[in-house]
């Protein structure tokens, strides 16, 4: 069973996790259309990364901004094929969750695409709703935004 935990982006096979989900998000999508996180950018205050680990290596990430204003947004959600199917994404979401709970965010909201189906069922099968799209998202046919009210008792 993987094991997640917070780790700093800069591992090499987080790293190479990184580059598969660009490569991924890129066959999908225009280049305009892809909205993640510059490595950079996971090193900033208020962003936290969870690596899922099985055994030593790295098999899959997501990633929490914090706005500071009691909400955030998952970015970088990616699982390597080999561990697929296997409730690695479940794990990382949990893990996210109760982390976002602690450091008082109420709200978690994120975007996806209409070429994932998958990642939308599982979004949808942990109580994310479809919103109007968000942000920079606005006007992008390419993009689904989802949210979820977080409280303990939803836990």
């Amino acid at each position: 069973m993987p094991i997640v935990s917070i780790e700093l982006p800069r591992e090499p096979d987080v790293l190479d996790l990184f580059r598969r989900g660009d490569e991924y998000a890129l066959s999908l999508y225009p280049a305009e259309s892809y909205y993640g996180l510059a490595i950079g950018d996971l090193e900033k205050t208020g962003v936290t990364l969870f690596v899922a680990r099985e055994a030593v290596a790295a098999v899959g990430t997501v990633a929490l901004a914090d706005r500071g204003d009691g909400t955030a947004e998952i970015k970088r959600m990616f699982v390597a094929d080999a561990a697929r199917g296997l409730g690695v994404a479940t794990l990382m979401l949990n893990a996210l969750e109760l982390h976002a709970l602690a450091s008082g965010i109420t709200l978690v909201q994120l975007e996806t695409g209409p070429k994932q189906p998958a990642a939308i069922a599982l979004y949808e099968k942990h109580g994310y709703a479809v919103i109007p799209n968000f942000g920079q998202y606005v006007g992008d046919a390419s993009s689904i935004c989802m949210e979820k009210p977080l409280t303990p008792s939803a836990r």
